[in-house]
């Protein structure tokens, strides 16, 4: 298994580096700058304000100096918020959006499972019907609107939660349910389907033949293989929750990292972006090897390779 993650980690290099290369020209080549308002500073100003930060410099000079920072740790300052780095503002905004991402994916876990279990165990029955159209109907709705859904009626008409902030522990339920509820959606339908299949498998047909209880045979038996198609889902299903945040944060005013990378793309702070970019990049390489590894781990026949 050392072998698999050591291999999978060398293999990260070159798409990191891809995307941040990618990223890094990209970003430059948008119209506008850091220092473009809507006052307008004069030329001296400017100047100098490009000599602070090396903006000077030719770009091919710019993208190594930024890739020397970047092997020290160093996201750089941003170019927005004075006297303040990337790395300061990601240690600051990041917990909020981690908090937030956790909360969603336990609504989705709590709500996805337990549906998707019923539908099979129950299916083409009355229950599998109310499930399966829920489930369907949380695919069919994106989550810019829902939220604001959630927000007229749990907030406005009944007056339960605030419709904004993060000051309250009531003030997670919206924005985490919103988001959450979405891919429950989706976790419902591959359970069901996994589910469905093993179900019909040799060993459980075995196991009740035992005298096996049904809760048993589902929770102990089946549960395990049935859960292989959630668990090949949760990889970017966690990367999903986390960069669909940003929606979410902008719609219930979250001061999270997803607000700020959108904030920062429209100020074209480019080590902003850079470093967002980077972290999320990350974090989806880092949660696709675990995910890998829970798979051979609930089925021993799969092998690291």
């Amino acid at each position: 298994m050392l072998r698999f993650i050591a291999r999978r980690l060398l293999e990260t290099i070159p798409v990191l580096f891809i995307i941040i290369t990618a990223t890094f020209f990209m970003i430059r080549f948008v119209p506008g700058g850091p220092f473009t308002s809507e006052k307008a500073v004069t030329p001296e100003i400017l100047a100098n304000l490009e000599a602070h930060y090396g903006l000077d410099q030719p770009l091919y000079q710019q993208y190594f100096d930024y890739l020397g920072s970047l092997a020290q740790g160093d996201f750089g300052p941003s170019f927005k918020y004075p006297n303040r780095t990337v790395n300061e503002i990601i240690a600051d905004k990041l917990p909020v959006s981690l908090e937030l991402g956790l909360l969603s994916l336990a609504v989705a876990l709590v709500f996805g499972l337990p549906l998707g279990v019923i539908a099979a165990v129950k299916r083409n029955t009355f229950f599998d019907y109310i499930c399966s159209s829920i489930a369907m109907m949380g695919i069919c709705i994106p989550t810019f609107v829902l939220g604001p859904l959630l927000v007229l009626v749990f907030a406005i008409y009944l007056g339960w939660f605030n419709a904004s902030g993060w000051y309250l522990p009531v003030d997670r339920v919206l924005p985490a349910a919103t988001l959450g509820l979405v891919y429950a959606a989706y976790i419902a339908r591959l359970t069901r389907g996994g589910m469905l299949e093993v179900l019909h498998q040799d060993y459980i047909r075995t196991a009740r033949a035992k005298g096996a209880s049904e809760f048993r045979v589902i929770f102990r038996h089946a549960l395990r293989g049935g859960l292989l198609p959630v668990v090949s889902f949760l990889g970017p299903a966690i990367a999903g929750i986390l960069t669909g945040s940003f929606v979410i944060e902008t719609i219930f005013q979250i001061p999270g990292l997803g607000r700020e990378f959108v904030n920062s793309a429209f100020n074209r702070d480019y080590t902003l972006v850079l470093g967002t970019v980077i972290l999320y990049a990350g974090l989806i390489i880092t949660l696709n090897l675990l995910v890998d590894i829970a798979q051979v781990w609930l089925n021993p026949k799969l092998k690291f390779e």
